[in-house]
C-alpha cells in the first residue's frame, strides 16, 4: 500500500517504523528536522509541510494513497486533514483523537468529518488500564474472538510460585497455551522443558477465565481488587474514563483531584466513585484516607513525572500494585525500573491499534508486545491460508520459527489448540508471532 502518514511524533514515527519495510510509506510533517531524522532513520518518504494543504498531500501523492493517517497532536489539524484528503481522493482515512466529544459524534454518523476510522487515544488508554485491573500480575491485557480469548503478559517474581518450574509443571490449565517468555529482551517460544525464571515475562493466550486462574497462580497474595480497592490519581480524561470504565464493571473506586471545579464536576459524572477534593502528593491526606490499603493506584496526572512521583510515594504507603499514565513511550521503561509496576503509554496504545488497519493478510485484530518485540493476531482463516483443513503439526512447521498457534474459535465455540487439532475455514485463530518473521509470516495466514 501507499500510506501518508500526517505528524512525525512519537504516533506517527511509531506506525511509520512498523510499515516501512512492507509498505510505500510517505510522512508529513511541519518540522524539517523531525523529517529530517525520518529520512535518516527509516525507509520512508519525508516532506517538510502542512499536512491540511492540498499542495502538500498533493506532492505526497495523495491521488494514488491507500490510507491517510493523521496523528499529529492536535485533534482538529487530524480531522481537517481527513477531510481534505477524503475530497481529493479514494483513500482510506484514520484520524486519532484525545477528546472523546469528536469520536461519539463520529460514531453517531460514520460519514462525518470525512473518517472512515477514529480512534481516541484517552479512551483507548482507560480500557487498556482497566483490563489489567483485577489481574495480578498481569502487565498488558489484549481481547480477541469478540471477547471469547485473552492475550496476557504477566511479570514473574522472585517469590512467585512459577518462579524456577518448567513450563510443563506450570501448564495446569486446559483453555490456556503458553505463547512466549521474554527474558533480558529476547522472545524465547517456550517447550515443556523450559524454566520460567525470576524476572520473565510470561505471554499466555486462552479464555479470560483460564487466564485468570493463572493470574492467581503467579500472585497468589495480590488481591484481584474489589470496588473499595482502586483508586485514581487525577481527574484528566484518562482517569474520568478509568472511573467510568470501572463503576460499569460493578467497582466503587476512589477519585482524587486537585482543581475544586474539576472535581465536582467529575463527582456529578459519576455516581458511583467517591471523588476527593486533594493534592495526591499530600502524605498526610493519603495516610489519613488509608490510600496505602488499596490494591491498585492509577496515577493518571498530566504530568510523567507527577504520575511517577504519586506511584512512587503509592507504593511507599503499601498499595499492591501502581498503574502510572505515561505520554512520553521512552520513558516507559525507565519509570518501570525505578518503581513503577505498569506504565501505560497513550500513544503507543493508539499507534497499535491503528497498526492494525495496516497489515497485509486480513487479520482481524493485533496486538504488540514490548511495542515492537513480537505481535498476536487473530486472523479468520480463508481457503488460501497455510493453516486450512490440516492438523496444526503439519502445517507449523512450514512456517518460520517463532509462531504459536494460542488459540482457536469455531462459531464461537472456543478450541484449545493441539497438534492434531484441524483448523478449518472459517475458524478464528489467535496466533503469537515474532517480530522477526511477522513480515513473511502475515501472508501466509
Amino acid at each position: 500500500m501507499r500510506v501518508v502518514i500526517v505528524g512525525a511524533g512519537q504516533v506517527g514515527s511509531s506506525i511509520a517504523a512498523d510499515l516501512d519495510d512492507a509498505h510505500e510509506v510517505v510522512v508529513i510533517d511541519r518540522d524539517p528536522e523531525r523529517v529530517e531524522e525520518m529520512n535518516y532513520s527509516l525507509d520512508v518518504l519525508g516532506i517538510s509541510g502542512d499536512g491540511t494543504a492540498v499542495s502538500t498531500l498533493e506532492e505526497a501523492g495523495i491521488a494514488d494513497a491507500d490510507m491517510v493517517i493523521a496523528s499529529t497532536d492536535n485533534d482538529e489539524t487530524n480531522i481537517v486533514v481527513c477531510s481534505t484528503a477524503k475530497a481529493i481522493s479514494d483513500a482510506f482515512t484514520i484520524a486519532r483523537v484525545k477528546n472523546t466529544e469528536y469520536l461519539r459524534t463520529w460514531q453517531r454518523s460514520k460519514k462525518a468529518f470525512g473518517i472512515d476510522f477514529m480512534v481516541c487515544t484517552n479512551l483507548l488508554a482507560a480500557e487498556s488500564i482497566v483490563r489489567i485491573i483485577g489481574l495480578p500480575a498481569a502487565r498488558d491485557v489484549d481481547p480477541f474472538a469478540g471477547g471469547q480469548v485473552q492475550m496476557a503478559e504477566f511479570q514473574v517474581a522472585e517469590n512467585s510460585p512459577v518462579s524456577n518450574v518448567t513450563i510443563r509443571e506450570a501448564d495446569r490449565f486446559e483453555a490456556l497455551t503458553f505463547a512466549a517468555v521474554l527474558r533480558n529482551g529476547a522472545v524465547e517460544i517456550p517447550r515443556g522443558q523450559t524454566v520460567i525464571q525470576p524476572g520473565d515475562r510470561v505471554v499466555v493466550i486462552g479464555t479470560p477465565r483460564s487466564v485468570q486462574e493463572f493470574a492467581r497462580s503467579v500472585a497468589p497474595d495480590e488481591s484481584p481488587g474489589t470496588a473499595e480497592e482502586v483508586v485514581i490519581v487525577g481527574g484528566s480524561e484518562v482517569g474520568y474514563h478509568v472511573a467510568r470504565l470501572l463503576e460499569e464493571r460493578g467497582f466503587r473506586p476512589r477519585l482524587i483531584e486537585r482543581d475544586g471545579e474539576r472535581a465536582r464536576k467529575l463527582a456529578e459524572q459519576l455516581p458511583d466513585t467517591v471523588v476527593m477534593e486533594s493534592d495526591a502528593t499530600d502524605m498526610e491526606f493519603l495516610e489519613r484516607e488509608h490510600i496505602g490499603d488499596a490494591d491498585l493506584v492509577v496515577a493518571a496526572l498530566e504530568s510523567d513525572e507527577k504520575n511517577l512521583l504519586v506511584s512512587l510515594l503509592a507504593a511507599r504507603l503499601g498499595v499492591e500494585r501502581t498503574v502510572a499514565v505515561i505520554d512520553t513511550t521512552e520513558y516507559v521503561d525507565l519509570f518501570e525500573a525505578v518503581g513503577v509496576d505498569v506504565g501505560v503509554s497513550p500513544r503507543e496504545v493508539v499507534a497499535e491499534e491503528i497498526t492494525r488497519f495496516t497489515r497485509e493478510g486480513g487479520a482481524e485484530n493485533i496486538a504488540l508486545i514490548e511495542s515492537d518485540k513480537a505481535e498476536v493476531l487473530e486472523i479468520e482463516v480463508d481457503d488460501d491460508s497455510i493453516l486450512a483443513g490440516r492438523e496444526i503439526r503439519e502445517s507449523v512447521p512450514e512456517l518460520p520459527d517463532g509462531i504459536v498457534v494460542g488459540a482457536i474459535t469455531r462459531n464461537r465455540e472456543f478450541i484449545t489448540p493441539r497438534g492434531n487439532t484441524v483448523v478449518e475455514v472459517g475458524d478464528h485463530v489467535v496466533l503469537f508471532v515474532d517480530a522477526s518473521v511477522a513480515g513473511d509470516v502475515t501472508p501466509q495466514l
